[in-house]
């Protein structure tokens, strides 16, 4: 009897006020919370193929509906073009034959993009030389991609790459506001 009462006199008295015993201690209280509200909040969900097979997501859409249009975007309107403009595809075309402008001096290739560009680009073209345009000729038709009525972005292949041209047309009237060029 007297080798049980030094073990719990060890234990209550050196052991459990260390700090591995009180890291002990504040374990078995944490566990024992978790485990209560366990207990209490009855049963959960569990993994697929544990018990009663796989968890399907509880929603009030049927599936057989369609898209509910949480997350679905209305498609763009089809860009809109005043009589007698140039459409967003012809404009970028045009652009794209200046842009490739080859033996052209400096200011004869800014000229050729200026009726086709916005202000803001012909600004940004300022000072540009044709020299340091990466391909020489167009290969193919190019793509349209709407993104508002006045707005579309659209894709040139060229013969090293491709030529993203970004197009607004507020009234009607489409030209280049942004170029940005993909290697290949």
């Amino acid at each position: 009897m007297t080798a049980m009462r030094r073990a719990l006199e060890f234990l209550f008295t050196r052991a459990l006020r260390s700090r591995i015993g009180v890291a002990l201690a504040l374990a078995v209280v944490v566990f024992g919370i978790i485990g209560a509200a366990r207990l209490v909040s009855g049963p959960t969900d569990s993994p697929a193929g544990v018990t009663g097979g796989p968890r399907h997501p509880i929603s009030t859409v049927d599936p057989e509906a369609g898209d509910d249009g949480a997350t679905a975007v209305a498609e763009p309107p089809p860009p809109r073009t005043s009589p007698g403009a140039l459409t967003p595809e012809r404009t970028a075309e045009r652009f794209a034959t200046a842009w490739l402008g080859g033996g052209r001096d400096a200011d004869e290739w800014q000229a050729a993009m200026r009726p086709l560009s916005t202000p803001a680009l012909t600004e940004k073209l300022r000072g540009a030389d044709p020299a340091g345009v990466p391909a020489e000729r167009v290969t193919g038709a190019p793509t349209l991609l709407p993104r508002t009525e006045t707005t579309v972005e659209v894709t040139v292949p060229l013969d090293l790459g491709r030529l993203r041209l970004t197009l607004v047309g507020p009234d009607g009237r489409w030209l280049v506001d942004e170029v940005d060029w993909e290697r290949e």
